[in-house]
């Protein structure tokens, strides 16, 4: 099993600096991302997100969103039933352990958190500070 961040799931759907080396990864593994909800709405509203910022068409959210349904529904990613309480526990233990020291965002500590409650076989993120905080949580990258 593989858990990913929202950097990573942008650049398969968003289609970024990313994309490439993000689509070879996952064509090197037959294993389905394990996503929680925190990633599923970050997703939506960064796809939303840039295309109000006028970096995408428009309709190209509501596109992108669409594959990523269909990539639901084919199995390529399955939504985690780790507890929302508990990723936000885990995520206050790692905030206190870190956040003084690495500057870490909300967002990137929850999904770590996840992350860590999950125990994937790897983290997939292209943020290098989140990258920090899962190398020091124990996570393979």
């Amino acid at each position: 099993m593989l858990c990913a961040d929202t950097s990573f799931l942008f650049s398969l759907y968003g289609h970024d600096t990313h994309t490439e080396e993000a689509l070879a990864l996952l064509a090197k593994t037959a294993q389905p991302l394990l996503l929680s909800a925190l990633n599923t709405y970050e997703l939506s509203n960064a796809l939303r997100f840039a295309e109000y910022c006028g970096l995408f068409p428009t309709g190209t959210a509501a596109e992108q969103l669409e594959a990523f349904s269909e990539d639901h529904a084919a199995g390529r990613w399955r939504l985690s039933d780790i507890s929302l309480p508990d990723i936000v526990t885990e995520a206050g233990r790692l905030s206190a352990s870190h956040t003084l020291t690495g500057g870490h965002r909300s967002f990137d500590i929850l999904h770590v958190s996840h992350a860590r409650l999950a125990a994937p076989k790897r983290f997939l993120s292209f943020d290098q500070n989140q990258l920090r905080l899962a190398k020091a949580a124990g996570l393979r990258l």
